[in-house]
């Protein structure tokens, strides 16, 4: 195969964080995948971490997880949903590891008589690693997305390597888009451009003119709007576009398209392309917006103060509603409430209880509470890592009768650890990049739910643990009933558990969530809001 010429988008952003850069980038490869362009995405985070995977949910929001094992930032989950494209560890880096790998040369001698500084050894770091990660993808276009907001000092290397690239690639092979706010300010009734104007400016002291400005908006921006944009940024008027706030991300792609922008880049991107048909995301738009069903799904974590730390979660249940013809509504509820609390009143009104991933001790006694008014009471229940093992636990301790039972995660004295560290684990210090991380295949258990759910008998799902099912207690519980209903190829680890006489009752050890997306819901999900939708209509 022939090495293709690849194209390079830019996306930065300004004024203020948390405009949506990751879902702009994802949005554009969505339509110009659907004009028939390879796309690919790198992710570039200014922070020191080498990676997310040590940082607080709270502060970072979802780690997200590739096949190859790499903890990354969420926005490759929106990559991923939106286009084909599958993220490696190569599709994220970070200034921790950009700075660890230039030491670590400097320390092997390969910059022996040079002063080590950040133009050029950081930048050039910066640039070697973009293009390897394009060059290795073979595809016609790369989305390059700087986390952070212009005039950080934290991003200004990943930025001065910009400048430097585009100058190498030439004004036909790169084009750089600048995502910025355009508010509307009520109590001057006016739409104002100046944060938009002070943020280009600031992208130009620093060497770079924008192609593209992305407006975000509460509103569609008139022509006179962009107009006054366009002179003051030194932008055609054309290529500012209004990116109005919209009722589901899986609209922006539309609405983009609406504004013209995969028209105006591929024209000036210079690459044929059939015109895009949007009829999909239409009719998962009109799939969200006008559903037949609605059911209410309680999430019980301790993450809930911020819905960015199940991102991939809650979407995942969206497109289980999508498969459904259901709205979903998600109701967080705060594990560590639930002990002092009336948990049919907690959960009444929810057609499904779902527990999630997480670390740590806090919190969990209010899940395996969770747990039991689940299985109890015949709500549809959902366990995910986490959620998974404390199913066990709050069996063992239940329906075995062992009232220690628990977790060695949270207590290493309890005289029945049905979840235990994994064998591989005992002698890891490092916290960082240690755990059980990527796709690893799991064999269903024939004529098992899960197996009927996947119609499959062995299936590859992405991991991020380091404790497991402890096969000493494996015989008494499924004795007892439990049902082991996947395990690892040489059926030593237990990956997914069920109960046969539930309504729906299913824990799996893996991160289903990672791979669904809203054309293709993973079928875990889409059982699961099935299960929900039948009991909300027989309410």
């Amino acid at each position: 195969m022939s090495q293709r010429r690849t194209k390079y988008v830019f996306v930065t952003g300004g004024v203020i964080s948390s405009l949506g850069k990751g879902l702009t980038a994802s949005a554009i490869g969505a339509l110009l995948e659907n004009r028939g362009l390879r796309v690919t995405f790198i992710k570039l985070d200014p922070y020191i971490n080498v990676d997310p995977g040590t940082m607080s949910p709270l502060q970072h929001g979802e780690v997200f997880v590739t096949d190859d094992g790499a903890e990354t930032d969420l926005d490759l989950g929106h990559y991923e949903r939106f286009t084909t494209a599958r993220m490696s560890r190569d599709n994220n880096f970070t200034t921790g590891q950009v700075y660890d790998t230039v030491i670590s040369k400097e320390r092997r001698g390969e910059y022996l008589g040079q002063t080590i500084q950040v133009i050029p050894h950081i930048t050039d770091e910066i640039k070697a690693r973009i293009k390897h990660t394009t060059e290795s993808a073979n595809v016609d276009l790369a989305l390059i997305e700087v986390g952070g907001t212009v005039g950080d000092i934290e991003s200004l290397p990943f930025l001065e390597a910009i400048r430097q690239l585009r100058i190498e690639l030439g004004p036909k092979d790169s084009f750089l888009m600048h995502v910025t706010l355009v508010p509307y300010i009520p109590s001057a009734d006016e739409i104002k451009t100046k944060p938009t104007q002070h943020s280009v400016r600031a992208l130009r002291e620093i060497g770079i003119q924008p192609d593209f400005l992305i407006c975000r908006a509460d509103r569609d921006l008139d022509d006179d709007i962009k107009r006054k944009i366009a002179l003051f940024c030194n932008v055609p008027q054309s290529r500012v576009i209004t990116a109005r706030d919209a009722d589901s991300i899986y609209e922006v792609p539309v609405l983009l398209a609406e504004e013209g922008l995969d028209e105006q880049l591929a024209d000036a991107l210079n690459i044929w392309s059939r015109a895009a048909d949007l009829e999909v995301w239409r009719d998962i738009v009109t799939r969200i917006k006008h559903p037949t069903h609605e059911v209410t799904i309680a999430i019980v974590g301790k993450y809930v103060d911020l819905t960015e730390s199940y991102k991939s979660l809650n979407e995942a249940l969206v497109h289980g509603g999508i498969a459904n013809a259901a709205r979903v509504n998600l109701k967080f509820v705060d594990s560590e409430s639930l002990p002092d609390q009336d948990l049919s009143q907690v959960f009444k009104g929810a057609d499904g209880i779902l527990v999630p991933g997480g670390f740590g001790e806090r919190g969990t006694e209010g899940k395996v509470l969770a747990l039991r008014h689940a299985r109890t009471q015949g709500v549809p229940c959902f366990g995910i890592c986490l959620g998974m093992q404390l199913m066990v636990v709050e069996y063992a301790r239940t329906v075995l009768g062992l009232e220690r039972a628990n977790s060695m995660e949270f207590d290493v004295d309890t005289p029945d650890p049905v979840i235990c560290l994994m064998s591989e684990q005992e002698d890891v210090v490092d916290k960082g990049a240690t755990m059980r991380l990527g796709a690893y295949p799991c064999v269903l258990a024939e004529g098992s739910h899960a197996s009927n759910i996947y119609e499959l008998n062995e299936i590859s799902e992405r991991h991020r643990h380091r404790f497991e099912f402890n096969n000493a207690y494996r015989d008494a519980l499924v004795e007892a009933g439990l049902v082991v209903a996947g395990v690892s190829p040489d059926g030593e680890l237990v990956e997914m558990i069920e109960l046969t006489e539930h309504a729906w009752y299913l824990g799996c050890q893996f991160h289903p969530e990672f791979k669904s997306r809203p054309t293709h819901p993973h079928p875990l999900f889409a059982s699961y809001i099935a299960a929900c939708v039948k009991r909300a209509n027989s309410k």
